[in-house]
């Protein structure tokens, strides 16, 4: 059997991953011996090296991804069905700091975007209207479609209407989180103006809401309560509009340094590949990003465990570490509290790509955010306050934790992908594919092929590649789901609707 047709990841490893479908009765030469493949193994899926006892751990990237449930001999399969995750409850941890040097050379490169007031760049210049509550997404998305054929879209990227549920019958945290993500729509530098819509009898209440945004730029963003207009709402919407369209239209890109690039790191609909090949070239992306004096930041706490001591272990100081603790063992508990298993993951979809526990798609996943030392640790609606590459909290849904990296200040998600998804958030979410058939198959939602890893693309090719595309997505190109029109929104809920 050619070598390509699988790769041993990390010498520490008792799997080999397939890069090719490879058929029982199949033969392999690895680490000077040779091994009979005992099932038909479909690409991007695991087979063993050495017998594994029950019990005994199964290692990739290095790392435990789970215990045997049986006795296994060299050559099977591994997967759900004989692979069981160690993960349980809340873990005490201690701090062994690592600073893994990045030899990366400081640039001068730029991207053109549109410097705000406070000194904010956005790399969209868009009209927004934010809902203080669902009871008017109809009147919004009037609005939006309304100013779009009248003006259209002269001398703006897009208008938007941010569609959501809530807003009103909610309770504490849930109706802080709404309040909070809402903030950060209202204030995000991809917006050059922002209609702030309420209906006026709603708990989050305008006046309230207003106090929330701080010191923001009141010639740019304007509020509307439907329910004090005598008359048409919608004309008087479309009066303030106007207004708002006039002042953004004269907004121009200007050069930015890459220090002011903040990128999202999100992965969906993984397989077997995505911590080969889209990942890791992501992580190569943000550490270049780190070292140019930008941001990245990384999400999806539940797809952490397995792998959250190598996140905590890179926090520059013991406070990061211990919120990083904290991040970890809150997400944990929130579990426990609605008596759900701490591994319950991977999705049906990873499984069938290749991912057989929480583990192995945490060692995979967290590859996104590269080597770089951990430089801030953020709360659910918490907005960018350090650069670097910062951690945040939120959950793994595809939607909800796009949505928090946009809200926390990123222009930009990079949202790797091994089984497809054509959705974007309410910024350009870019979709990276860990394998070409992806990427053929589904041209209308792939931005960049990172299965070229597998084919004989150097990653320094790759990624020189890589990092021209999105400067020029930065610049101004459509990301797939923006010439789509597949953006929204979605906020966390955890408790009670009234």
């Amino acid at each position: 059997m050619e070598q390509s047709a699988f790769i041993k990841i990390n010498p520490l490893d008792s799997v080999i991953v397939c890069l090719r479908p490879i058929a029982k009765g199949e033969t392999i030469s690895i680490d000077g011996k040779t091994i009979e493949v005992k099932q038909d193994t479909p690409a991007g899926h695991k087979i063993l090296i050495d017998d594994a006892k029950q019990g005994q751990n199964i290692i990739k990237y290095g790392y435990p991804i789970g215990h045997a449930m049986a006795d296994l001999k060299s050559g099977e399969w591994v997967n759900e069905n004989n692979l069981k995750t160690n993960l349980a409850g809340t873990l005490n941890y201690e701090y062994n700091p690592v600073d893994d040097a990045l030899d990366i050379p400081k640039e001068n490169r730029t991207f053109n975007g549109y410097v705000r007031k406070n000194g904010e760049v956005g790399v969209r210049n868009e009209i927004w209207i934010v809902p203080t509550v669902g009871c008017v997404n109809g009147i919004a998305e009037r609005l939006a479609s309304m100013l779009e054929k009248e003006t259209g879209l002269d001398g703006i990227d897009a208008v938007h209407a941010w569609h959501h549920n809530y807003g009103c019958s909610q309770l504490s945290g849930d109706h802080e989180n709404t309040r909070k993500v809402l903030r950060d729509i209202v204030l995000h530098p991809n917006a050059g103006a922002v209609l702030v819509l309420s209906l006026g009898c709603e708990n989050n209440q305008p006046d309230q809401f207003e106090q929330l945004l701080g010191d923001y730029d009141k010639e740019r963003i304007k509020f509307l309560i439907t329910q004090k207009v005598v008359g048409d709402e919608v004309e008087e919407g479309m009066k303030v509009l106007r207004e708002l369209y006039a002042i953004a239209r004269q907004d121009k890109r200007t050069e930015c340094p890459l220090d002011k690039l903040r990128v999202g790191l999100k992965c969906g609909g993984s397989d077997g590949f995505s911590g080969i090949t889209a990942n890791p070239l992501v992580g190569e992306f943000s550490d270049y990003l780190v070292a140019q004096g930008g941001t990245s930041i990384l999400t999806e706490v539940p797809e952490m465990f397995g792998a959250e001591t190598i996140l905590m272990n890179r926090c520059k100081t013991p406070e990061l570490f211990n919120q990083t603790v904290s991040l970890i063992n809150n997400f944990k508990e929130y579990f426990l509290s609605h008596g759900e298993p701490v591994g319950e993951n991977p999705s049906p979809g990873n499984k069938a790509g290749g991912i057989s526990t929480l583990e192995d798609k945490a060692l995979g996943c967290t590859q996104k955010c590269g080597r770089a030392q951990v430089s801030g640790v953020l709360e659910y609606g918490d907005r960018l306050q350090t650069n670097g590459l910062n951690l945040l909290s939120a959950p793994g849904n595809d939607l909800v934790a796009a949505t928090a990296l946009a809200s926390a200040g990123c222009q930009i998600v990079l949202f790797t992908t091994g089984r497809g998804t054509p959705f974007g958030t309410f910024i350009p979410t870019m979709k990276i594919s860990t394998n070409s058939n992806l990427a053929k198959n589904k041209p209308n939602w792939i931005d960049f092929n990172a299965g070229e890893l597998v084919e004989g693309t150097p990653m320094k090719d790759l990624l020189a590649r890589f990092i021209d595309k999105i400067i020029s997505v930065a610049n101004g190109e459509k990301a797939q789901n923006e010439k789509n029109g597949y953006s929204e929104i979605s906020i966390f809920k955890n408790g009670v609707t009234l």
